[in-house]
C-alpha cells in the first residue's frame, strides 16, 4: 500500500504518528496546494489529508486511490459525490475534541464576559497605577450563573458545552439552524434562541443550510445583546456583519476561532477588529490541545488499519 500524507504540518510536530501495522510505503508533504494535489496522489492507494481540497478533477487523476483518511472531522474539502461514484472510501476522525473545544469555548466566554483582555491591556498601559487604589472599574464584568446559553447544534461538542454551562448555573437552550422545525420539545426555535440568549455559541457543520445563518438580520433580533462565540466552522456567520453588530450594540462581544478563509487575508473584516476589547480571534486552535491531537493521530491510523483489515470504520462515503 502506498500512503501519501498531503499536509503533515496540520498536525503538531510533537504528536506521535505511529506507523500502520501492514506493509506500506509512506510519503508525506508538509503542505500541498490544490495545484500540487493531483500529481502527489496519482499513484497513491491511501491519501491522508486534513484541509487540502480534493475535487472531482483531482480525484480522477488517482486511479489506484481506495481510501481518503481525513485527519479531522470536517469533510467539506472532499468531493464526496465523486468519491461515492468512484468507490473511494472516506473516513474521518470523531469525538477526539470533546474536551478541548468546549474548554476553549468557555475560555473565550470567560475572557469576554469578565473583560479579561481589556483589563490585561489596561494594566500593561499603567491604568492601575493611575487609578491609585486597589482596583478600577473601566470594563464590564458579568457572572455566567443565571444567564442563558444558546447552543446551536446538539452533537457531542454542543452537548459538552451545554454540560459546562449547566455546571456554571446557566440556563441552556438548544436549537438547530434557522428554518428547521419539528425538532421536539427539547429544542427552542432558532429565532427564540436569538432573542433569549446571553451567550450564543455555534457547534454545527457548515453546509448549504448553515452558511451565513447569522448575519445582519439575525444580529438585529438579539434582544439581550449576547456574546457570539464561533468555535465551529468559518462561514456560519456573515463575517462582514460582525463589526457593524458590535458597533451598533446588537452584541456585547464576539470571539471566533475559525474564519471562512484561513488564514484570513489582511483585508478580512476581522483584522480591523483586533484592537477592540470586545473581540477575540484565535487561529483555529480550539481543537489543538496536546491530548486531543494525539487522540486524533491515533484514531487516524486506527481508521487506516481498519480499512486495510477489511472492516472500515468512521466512513463518510460511500455509504457502507
Amino acid at each position: 500500500m502506498k500512503i501519501v500524507f498531503l499536509d503533515r504540518d496540520t498536525i503538531s510536530p510533537g504528536t506521535t504518528l505511529r506507523a500502520p501495522a501492514f506493509a506500506h510505503t509512506w510519503t508525506q508533504h508538509e503542505r500541498t496546494t490544490p495545484e500540487q494535489a493531483a500529481a502527489r496522489i496519482a499513484n497513491a492507494d491511501i491519501v491522508i489529508v486534513n484541509k487540502v481540497r480534493l475535487s472531482a478533477e483531482t480525484l480522477a487523476q488517482a486511479p489506484r486511490l481506495k481510501l481518503i483518511a481525513v485527519a479531522a472531522t470536517g469533510t467539506d474539502n472532499i468531493d464526496l459525490a465523486a468519491c461515492q461514484q468512484r468507490g473511494i472510501v472516506v473516513s474521518n476522525v470523531r469525538n477526539y475534541a470533546v474536551h478541548t473545544v468546549p474548554e476553549h469555548t468557555f475560555a473565550l466566554i470567560f475572557a469576554l464576559r469578565r473583560s479579561i483582555c481589556a483589563y490585561r491591556d489596561a494594566v500593561k498601559a499603567g491604568r492601575w497605577q493611575e487609578a491609585a487604589q486597589f482596583c478600577f472599574f473601566d470594563h464590564p464584568i458579568r457572572d455566567l450563573a443565571g444567564s442563558t446559553l444558546g447552543v446551536i447544534g446538539d452533537g457531542v461538542l454542543g452537548q459538552a458545552v451545554a454540560g459546562i454551562g449547566r455546571a456554571l448555573g446557566m440556563r441552556v437552550l438548544f436549537s438547530a439552524h434557522k428554518g428547521r422545525s419539528g425538532q421536539g420539545r427539547l429544542y427552542t426555535p432558532f429565532e427564540n434562541v436569538l432573542r433569549q440568549a446571553d451567550v450564543l455559541t455555534l457547534h454545527c457543520p457548515l453546509n448549504t443550510n448553515t452558511r451565513h445563518m447569522i448575519g445582519a438580520a439575525e444580529f438585529a433580533q438579539m434582544a439581550r445583546k449576547p456574546l457570539l462565540i464561533n468555535t465551529g466552522r468559518g462561514g456560519l456567520v456573515d463575517e462582514a456583519a460582525v463589526g457593524p453588530a458590535l458597533q451598533a450594540g446588537h452584541i456585547s462581544g464576539a470571539a471566533f476561532d475559525v474564519t471562512s478563509v484561513e488564514p484570513p487575508p489582511m483585508d478580512h473584516p476581522f483584522m480591523a477588529l483586533l484592537e477592540r476589547p470586545d473581540f477575540i480571534l484565535t487561529p483555529h486552535v480550539a481543537w489543538a490541545s496536546a491530548e486531543a491531537i494525539q487522540a486524533l493521530a491515533d484514531q487516524l491510523i486506527d481508521n487506516i488499519e481498519a480499512f486495510v483489515g477489511g472492516t472500515p470504520v468512521n466512513a463518510v462515503a460511500p455509504k457502507l
